[in-house]
Formats: C-alpha cells, sequence, structure tokens
C-alpha cells in the first residue's frame, strides 16, 4: 500500500471549509494542520467507517485554531 501526501497553504478563515472537503473525499488517512512556525497544531487521524458524530469533536477543534490563525498549512496523508 503507497501512501501519498499532499500539503495546502490555507487562511484560518478557509481551513474548516477545506478539512470538510478532505474528509469527504474518503481516501483520506491523517490530517495534520500545522502553524506558520511550523508547529504541528492538531492531528485528526481518519480511519474506515468514521461518521459525523465522531468528526464533531474534531471539527470543533479545528474551527477554534481558524479563530486563532491567520495561515497555516493542512498536510494530508492519503491512503491509495
Amino acid at each position: 500500500m503507497n501512501n501519498k501526501n499532499d500539503t495546502f497553504e490555507v487562511r484560518g478563515e478557509d481551513l474548516i471549509k477545506k478539512v470538510k472537503e478532505l474528509i469527504a473525499e474518503g481516501n483520506v488517512r491523517n490530517i495534520s494542520i500545522i502553524d506558520k512556525n511550523n508547529k504541528t497544531l492538531i492531528v485528526i487521524p481518519l480511519t474506515i467507517g468514521v461518521v459525523g458524530a465522531v468528526l464533531a469533536p474534531a471539527l470543533a477543534a479545528v474551527g477554534a485554531i481558524a479563530a486563532l490563525v491567520t495561515e497555516c498549512t493542512i498536510k494530508v496523508e492519503r491512503k491509495d
């Protein structure tokens, strides 16, 4: 099984939208949010069968991070 990593530069106000888009893709294994100082703020592991109720606390945390940061990087680990 090969893993592919992608990174996206986003502004704080676009963070939650981008994370939701990535979750909807279905082939994402982990999402890491990294601030402009290269510090990892949160890692969201996504496993098969993860649904809305389980993701709600993680999305709330992403929303809080979005309110605090102006720019960040989303690092995505995908499974092929």
